[in-house]
């Protein structure tokens, strides 16, 4: 039901930077929390970054921390992914998903776990040259 189209991916040098957009559409935006995996060839599909419903609170994998950065718009149906400082390993296709929380005392958390999203994008391929 709910439908999730991320673009902005791209091929962008070491240490450069890329914006993803995610947007949704087919339900209340505002009611999920919003995250952000990544899967890389031969590899595991991994959390990158989320966002809660309210409250504005994000978390992100240790490994993009200080680089990534998760934001929404709920007036727009819209979540991002601010990539700076882009390494090789952040080679993967980028995917977006939604977890239905609601705005009660769930809705101020997020996961990291794929078993906790409902909903996933097509995903969009990022490719860091070195």
């Amino acid at each position: 039901q709910v439908r999730l189209v991320e673009s902005g991916g791209g091929l962008v040098q070491a240490g450069g930077s890329l914006r993803l957009s995610c947007a949704a559409s087919g339900d209340i935006f505002s009611l999920y929390a919003m995250g952000w995996f990544r899967q890389a060839p031969g590899k595991e599909r991994e959390f990158v970054a989320a966002i809660s419903c309210v409250g504005g609170n994000t978390g992100y994998a240790d490994v993009v921390k200080g680089r990534f950065t998760i934001s929404r718009d709920n007036a727009k149906n819209t979540v991002d992914l601010q990539m700076s400082s882009l390494k090789p390993e952040d080679t993967a296709v980028y995917y977006c998903a939604a977890d239905p929380r609601g705005l009660g005392p769930r809705g101020w958390a997020y996961s990291s776990e794929i078993s906790e999203y409902d909903y996933w994008g097509q995903g969009t391929q990022v490719t860091v040259s070195s």
